[in-house]
C-alpha cells in the first residue's frame, strides 16, 4: 500500500509536469486549472504515504536516503503549492518546479524502501524537529533557485529584446524578486532554527554541540551564504541578478550539503548512507 501510494504521487506529480509543459507550448487556463488539481490530488496522496508509514514504522518516517528524498519533494510541492494559490501571474514557475519534485520522488524509489529498527542515536524528539525544520527551509531554498533561473532568463530576454512568447508567460523582474526575498525572509530562520535544534541534538547524541563534523560545516557554509544574501539585501539593497546568482549558488551548496556529504564523506552523520 504503501509504494502504490507513492507511486500515484510520483504519476500525479509527472502528469502536472507534462501538463505544465504542454501549457508553455500552448498556454490556455483549462492546463492551470488541472496542474493545480492534478498537483493537490499529488500531493494528498503524499501526505498519505507519510501517515502511513509513520504508523507503520513507529516513528517520523525521515531517518533514511528514502524517506529524506520523499520529504523533501513533500515539503517542495507544499511551497510551490501555496505559492500557486497565493499568486497570480506566477503560473509557468510549475513548468521550472515540477520537474524537481519529480526527480527527487523518483530519487526516493531508487533506493531501498525497506523499514529497519530504528538506530539508538536516532530515538530523539530532536531529530524530527531539527529534520523537518532543516528541510522545510531547503524546499523553500529550491523554489528561490526556480525563481531566480527565471529571473536570469527573463532579464537576459529583455535586454536583448528576444521579447515573445515565453518573455510574456514569465513574471516581471520586479515580480520575482520581490518573492524571491519574502522566501529567503521564510528559508533562512529555517535552515536558522534547522541548525540550532541540530544542535541540541548533537549535544544529546554524541556530548558536544558542534564537532565539525563535515555535515555541520557545510550546513554553516550554506547559513553564512544566505545569511550575506539577506544582509546585503537589507544593508546595500541587492536586488536583481547578484541576488539571483547567489540565490543558485546557495541552493547548490544546500544540495551537497543534503546528498554530497553524506555519499562523499564520513563522518558522525554517515548513518545516514543509507540504509
Amino acid at each position: 500500500m504503501y509504494l502504490t501510494l507513492t507511486l500515484i504521487a510520483l504519476v500525479s506529480y509527472a502528469v502536472g509536469m507534462t501538463l505544465s509543459f504542454v501549457y508553455v507550448a500552448a498556454p490556455k487556463p483549462s492546463h492551470l486549472k488541472w496542474i493545480g488539481k492534478i498537483l493537490l490530488a499529488g500531493f494528498t496522496f503524499h501526505t498519505l504515504t507519510f501517515l502511513l508509514r509513520a504508523y507503520q514504522a513507529g516513528h517520523f518516517p525521515i531517518t533514511n536516503l528514502h524517506e529524506s528524498l520523499s520529504f523533501f519533494a513533500w515539503g517542495f510541492v507544499l511551497f510551490l503549492l501555496i505559492l500557486h494559490f497565493r499568486y497570480k501571474g506566477i503560473s509557468v514557475l510549475f513548468s521550472f518546479a515540477t520537474p524537481i519534485a519529480v526527480l527527487f520522488l523518483l530519487l526516493s524509489l531508487s533506493v531501498t524502501t525497506e523499514l529497519f529498527p530504528l538506530a539508538p542515536i536516532l530515538r530523539s524528539i530532536w531529530l524530527p524537529i531539527h529534520v523537518i525544520l532543516a528541510f522545510l527551509g531547503d524546499a523553500i531554498f529550491a523554489l528561490t533557485f526556480c525563481l531566480s533561473v527565471m529571473y536570469l532568463i527573463q532579464e537576459h530576454r529583455i535586454k536583448t529584446k528576444k521579447l515573445g512568447k515565453m518573455t510574456r508567460l514569465l513574471p516581471s523582474l520586479t515580480l520575482l524578486d520581490q518573492l524571491n526575498y519574502r522566501l529567503l525572509t521564510i528559508g533562512f530562520p529555517l535552515l536558522t532554527l534547522g541548525i540550532i535544534t541540530g544542535s541540541i541534538w548533537a549535544e544529546y547524541a554524541w556530548g558536544s554541540y558542534w564537532s565539525w563534523d563535515p555535515k555541520e560545516t557545510w550546513s554553516l557554509i550554506t547559513w553564512l551564504v544566505y545569511a550575506a544574501l539577506l544582509h546585503q539585501r537589507l544593508t546595500v539593497g541587492w536586488r536583481g541578478r547578484k541576488a539571483a546568482w547567489l540565490a543558485i549558488i546557495g541552493f547548490i551548496l544546500v544540495l551537497f550539503t543534503f546528498l554530497g556529504v553524506n555519499l562523499l564523506l564520513s563522518g558522525l552523520h554517515s548513518y545516514g548512507r543509507w540504509s
